[in-house]
C-alpha cells in the first residue's frame, strides 16, 4: 500500500520549531485508519460490524526531529497477526531518512468490549488482514 502522507503543521512544532513528540502517536493512529480505509475496512465499518480495537501499548522511536513544512510519509504493516491480537509497525519518512519508527498493539472487542477470538468472530477481516500480512 501506499504510504499515508502528512505535512507537519506550525501548531504541531515546539518553541524551538521541533515537532512535538506526542504528534507522532496522533500521525500513528492517522495511518492506521488510512491503512484501514485502503483495506476496505474503514471505522465506520468496523463499528457498524460491531468491531472495536482499542490500543493495548504504543511503542516510540525517534530516530531524527521533523520540523515545519516537513512531509513524512508513514508506511504501515502488520507485524504480527493472531485470534486475539493485531501489532502494527509504523515507519515514518522524510525523503529518503527514516525519522521515527514505533508500534501499536490492539486488541478485539464486541458491542459489549467483551474480547472476541477474530479470526471466528469477525472471519472476513481477519482473512483480509491476513492476505495483506502474508504479501509484506
Amino acid at each position: 500500500m501506499t504510504p499515508y502522507e502528512h505535512k507537519v503543521n506550525y501548531y504541531e512544532t515546539d518553541k524551538m520549531g521541533i515537532t512535538h513528540h506526542s504528534n507522532y502517536v496522533r500521525w500513528m493512529e492517522e495511518a492506521r485508519i488510512d491503512f484501514l480505509d485502503k483495506l476496505g475496512w474503514s471505522f465506520i465499518k468496523l463499528e457498524h460490524e460491531g468491531i472495536s480495537s482499542p490500543v493495548m501499548s504504543i511503542e516510540c522511536a525517534y530516530k531524527k526531529p521533523t520540523t515545519f513544512p516537513d512531509v513524512v510519509a508513514i508506511s504501515v504493516s502488520i507485524e504480527k497477526l493472531s485470534a486475539v491480537k493485531l501489532v502494527f509497525g509504523y515507519e515514518f519518512r522524510v525523503g529518503e531518512e527514516v525519522v521515527f519508527t514505533g508500534k501499536s498493539s490492539h486488541c478485539f472487542l464486541d458491542e459489549k468490549g467483551a474480547p472476541v477470538i477474530l479470526e471466528k468472530r469477525y472471519p472476513k477481516f481477519y482473512d483480509d488482514l491476513k492476505r495483506i500480512s502474508e504479501a509484506q
